[in-house]
């Protein structure tokens, strides 16, 4: 029988306690990528939520106005959650560098999403950001399994749902031909 990945596992990577200084310190750090792309992301949302996007064919499957916010509240928390894990790992861990810079990467083109597709209304451009946002996740999950399996495996519901949002995206697209 194996046991459950945690803090105390001997399997685990070596990481600084999440109550320790250190841990606590980090905390903010990691959830400040999660809050700005946040509180940035909705305000280029509201500007063209109010009049432009409303006015949009969308496919049958999207999901009511309701349930983004909810979606994104979830997955922003995992994300941070994920993002301080690997903040927290020891040296001994392995060279981070990269994990942290994908990461910061995918949040850049989170954010470029709602300006391009919202703020510039541009469902086309949208989705360009939308397919490099999915190939930037793929490769931040990848890196940080490497460092921490937990960390990598919190992310996957935020690849689904941006796998589902392209999707979604895509159907705008050809619904939408001149928009």
């Amino acid at each position: 029988m194996t046991r459950p990945i945690t803090e105390t596992n001997p399997h685990a990577p070596p990481m600084h306690p999440g109550l320790s200084w250190r841990g606590l310190i980090l905390l903010p750090v990691a959830v400040l990528p999660s809050f700005v792309a946040s509180v940035l992301g909705q305000l280029f949302t509201a500007v063209g939520m109010v009049s432009w996007y409303r006015t949009l064919q969308k496919p049958f499957f999207n999901p009511p106005d309701l349930a983004f916010p909810i979606a994104w509240t979830f997955l922003y928390a995992l994300m941070a959650v994920a993002f301080w894990r690997i903040l927290r790992l020891k040296p001994e861990a392995g060279p981070k560098g990269a994990a942290i810079l994908a990461y910061l990467g995918q949040m850049v083109l989170n954010l470029a999403w709602s300006y391009v597709f919202f703020g510039l209304r541009s469902p086309i451009g949208g989705l360009v950001v939308t397919s490099a946002m999915l190939i930037a996740i793929g490769l931040t999950i990848r890196l940080f399994q490497r460092l921490d399996r937990a960390s990598g495996l919190a992310l996957y519901p935020y690849f689904g749902w941006v796998a589902f949002a392209t999707v979604l995206n895509a159907a705008i697209v050809w619904l939408n031909p001149g928009a």
